[in-house]
């Protein structure tokens, strides 16, 4: 009972009797008193505002406001976050077993760029990326015609996103499809067939799909001139520029001639163009099995689908696009393909009309021009075929639309993004173009999307492209990149490419030379997709199961083209972009650093089926990956060299060992002109670029202080701001306050000039400045002006060469000078240009 009575008592003090004693009302105050005590408070008041006002007057605005808006602050958990936690975190997802089902989801069907197919298939890759990036799909599909305000948003408005979005780009191109095709042999007369060609592939029913799509998609070229030839035939090897001029020496006429081609070695496009300037009325173009390597059926090899060798009825379909004078949609250079865009009549496609053909159909006609054994008929003498033959190329050329689907993930930091790009047409089901790089980019976006669910974000916005119509000619990265050229130069710091990840056994990249050692590095992390006693990076040296002998002119070119894949400096060997895929806007018009891999072929692998109805599923697993397990290695290197562009503090772009490979660059230069005996002085060039390297060397030695310091300053940083830096003045309670009031807190907290946050912002800002000389080093190579005759083309140290495509010529313009021109004044003032570039940039990356 006393102890209810006690707890009532605590309970209810005004039951205590010593409690209300103690309780008691004091006496009242008199007015004067009250009065009193009022003007003191109010004198301490206002001293205190006083004093207040004076401190914050010396305080100026921005290092308040930056306190509180650096992405330093901001990204606290995620500077403090050990890089190899993420790493291993993101390594343990891409698997093969995806990889496969996957693949086997994309690489079964036919998806033309412009087709139904394709446009199901951006929405698939759509909910790809909503689905992993937690994305909630809106009640409207968000497909944006190209120039909309919703498209010129989603792209524009990058830096202002919280969390991730998702979206489709619709351009509208000129392409074409085919409508009918005709190949013919004519009697003497002309006036009789003597022989038609079958211009459809067998499908084989052993490869189930080849069987059901075998003319899904006719053999044709993409952007090929409609119309109707007829002439003599006449062998050009592979149509390269050298072909054509030795035939031309040993008299050779191409006038009125259709000209017969082999793929290789070049761009299809300029076997085309050197035709048509000789006076070709029409080309033809085909695999010759002498490119095959050792996999043969001259070999003993069965073709495939019972073995490996080629199949005879193969086609390779493709662009015939002039793609070294400039990419994208034929009558929009330099401007964006929309749907109201003002054409031209396009400069960069053929005005002759062609055909692929499949080594069957060419093996029928070099009999013709041999008049007997077709392999007589290999001489580059300009021999002629005795009767005309007859080719018909119509097609339906037109505008169409084409969809690229877009993501975006938001960093920390806003104005520096890396993108992701990989195109997803096929001439046909395409398992290893583009499908291959489609799946390792699947184990990507699955990896990343474990990354944010576990709580990462990144440092840097990633954003990923899927793009279309890249194999009529870059055409969807084209017109992105040409839509958006002021956001991506002021944002863009990396694009990182994926096109076929497999075709082959051996692993190989391209890239600028600052990516190099992070290429590498990644490379060294990741194991070997079948040897764990080895790395990815000793995949460079694998190469196929079958053995057999190589034809002998092939063996040279093999020879050298493995040679070209061991430029670089040191240990590195990593060589330069060419063209002939989506990195080509990003690196060659804009100077984005850019990069490129996979698994190629070797002599010794089965023939890979470009672009015909055999590159595919069955063929994949049979044959380029059967486990898979080279698929998911591309997507772990991927994703690291990803993860080390997006999440370091400095962005690892090597660019002195960029400046050294200059070194090189100029050494080749100077043996051309000695080849061709042209006497010019480059010591001008040569010294601008021992300036660079000077400059390049300091800005190594404050990048790395700048990151030391930063992180210095990190570990003086309580964690009570990790919360996206949340302090005193970003708590609930900081909105109920007055901007006088925030200001002194700062002080208080430190968030100041003079305090551990204030200190640690402006190491955030020299990092900043650092990292924006690196992305500047690409920058510089860019001249307005471009390269004489094909201007789209601005990047003046690396471009695809002028008669190759695909393959890559350094320091370009006076290269070119010196080999197509012989002209060593012009030389001179193209090395000029270019030391006059280098000058800048050395002002440009000065600290």
């Amino acid at each position: 009972m006393a102890d209810k009575q006690n707890e009532k008592a605590a309970a209810a003090p005004f039951l205590d009797p010593e409690a209300q004693v103690a309780q008691a009302p004091k006496p009242r105050r008199t007015a004067k008193q009250q009065l009193k005590s009022l003007g003191t408070w109010l004198a301490i008041y206002f001293s205190l505002r006083m004093a207040i006002y004076a401190g914050c007057y010396f305080l100026l605005p921005e290092d308040y406001a930056d306190s509180r808006s650096s992405w330093a602050m901001n990204a606290l958990t995620q500077l403090r976050t050990p890089g190899t936690d993420k790493e291993e975190l993101y390594l343990s997802v891409p698997d093969p077993a995806s990889a496969l089902l996957a693949s086997r989801e994309y690489a079964t069907h036919p998806h033309l760029a412009g087709s139904t197919e394709d446009f199901s298939d951006a929405n698939v890759i759509l909910k790809l990326f909503q689905t992993h990036f937690g994305i909630a799909a809106p009640t409207e599909p968000p497909v944006f015609p190209a120039g909309s305000s919703a498209s010129r948003e989603a792209t524009l408005g990058v830096a202002k996103l919280h969390k991730p979005v998702a979206w489709i780009d619709v351009y509208y191109p000129i392409m074409n499809t085919p409508l009918d095709r005709a190949l013919s042999i004519l009697s003497k007369d002309s006036e009789e067939v003597e022989w038609d060609a079958d211009l459809v592939e067998d499908g084989d029913p052993r490869d189930p799909e080849a069987a059901e799509y075998r003319d899904a998609v006719p053999t044709f070229h993409g952007l090929s001139a409609d119309g109707v030839a007829e002439g003599q035939v006449v062998y050009v090897n592979y149509g390269r520029k050298e072909d054509y001029d030795e035939i031309i020496a040993k008299g050779g006429n191409l006038t009125g001639k259709i000209v017969l081609a082999r793929y290789g070695e070049n761009f299809r496009g300029l076997k085309i163009k050197g035709a048509q300037e000789l006076g070709a009325v029409g080309v033809l173009i085909y695999t010759d099995p002498r490119d095959d390597g050792a996999v043969t059926v001259a070999n003993g090899y069965e073709p495939y689908p019972a073995g490996p060798a080629r199949n005879p009825t193969s086609v390779q379909r493709g662009s015939v696009q002039f793609l070294s004078l400039y990419p994208g949609d034929p009558t929009t250079p330099g401007v964006p393909a929309y749907a109201n865009a003002t054409r031209t009549e396009g400069e960069n496609i053929p005005k002759i009309p062609s055909l692929p053909i499949s080594w069957a159909n060419a093996e029928r006609l070099l009999e013709e021009i041999a008049g007997g054994d077709a392999h007589a008929a290999f001489a580059l003498d300009g021999r002629a075929s005795e009767k005309k033959i007859k080719l018909v190329n119509h097609v339906n050329t037109r505008v169409m639309p084409i969809w690229n689907t877009m993501a975006a993930i938001p960093g920390h930091i806003k104005n520096e993004t890396v993108i992701i790009g990989c195109h997803r047409d096929a001439w046909v089901m395409g398992a290893a173009d583009p499908t291959s790089g489609t799946v390792s980019i699947h184990e990507v976006v699955r990896g990343l999307g474990a990354l944010l669910k576990s709580g990462w974000k990144p440092l840097r916005n990633v954003v990923f492209a899927s793009w279309d119509a890249e194999e009529y000619g870059l055409i969807g990265s084209t017109e992105w990149a040409e839509d958006f050229p002021e956001w991506i130069t002021e944002n863009v710091v990396t694009y990182v490419n994926l096109d076929v990840s497999v075709s082959g056994a051996r692993w190989g990249a391209r890239g600028s030379p600052s990516l190099a050692h992070l290429i590498r590095g990644a490379a060294l992390a990741v194991p070997h997709p079948s040897d764990p006693a080895r790395t990815l990076w000793d995949a460079r040296e694998d190469d196929g199961p079958f053995a057999g002998a190589l034809d002998a002119d092939f063996a040279g070119v093999y020879e050298q083209r493995v040679e070209a894949e061991r430029v670089g400096k040191d240990e590195v060997g990593i060589p330069p972009l060419g063209s002939g895929s989506d990195f080509t806007p990003f690196l060659q018009r804009l100077g984005v650093a850019s990069l490129d891999q996979g698994f190629g072929g070797t002599a010794h692998d089965a023939p890979y089926h470009y672009h015909s109805i055999y590159d595919s599923q069955a063929w994949q697993e049979r044959y380029a990956d059967p486990g898979f397990l080279r698929h998911v290695a591309v997507a772990k290197h991927l994703g690291l060299v990803a993860l080390r562009l997006v999440d370091s503090i400095i962005l690892p772009l090597n660019t002195t060992h960029y400046a050294l490979e200059l070194d090189d660059y100029l050494d080749k230069v100077e043996a051309i002109a000695s080849s061709v005996q042209a006497a010019a002085d480059f010591s001008g060039l040569r010294r601008s670029i021992r300036r660079l390297q000077a400059a390049s060397r300091a800005l190594d030695a404050e990048k790395d202080e700048a990151e030391r310091k930063l992180r210095e300053l990190l570990d003086h940083i309580p964690r009570r701001h990790d919360a996206y830096g949340e302090s005193a003045v970003s708590s609930p309670l900081g909105g109920f306050l007055p901007e006088w009031l925030k200001r002194l807190l700062e002080i208080v907290f430190g968030g100041a000039t003079q305090g551990p946050v204030g200190r640690f912002v402006r190491a955030a800002k020299r990092v900043q400045r650092a990292n924006a000389k690196l992305v500047a080093f690409e920058r510089g190579f860019i001249h307005e002006e471009g390269i004489k005759e094909r201007e789209w083309y601005r990047h003046l140290g690396v471009a695809p060469g002028k008669w190759l495509g695909y393959g890559a010529t350094t320091l370009p313009s006076i290269t070119e000078a010196l080999t197509f021109e012989q002209n060593a004044t012009l030389a001179e003032q193209e090395a000029s240009r270019v030391s006059a570039l280098l000058e800048k940039l050395t002002e440009t990356i000065k600290v």
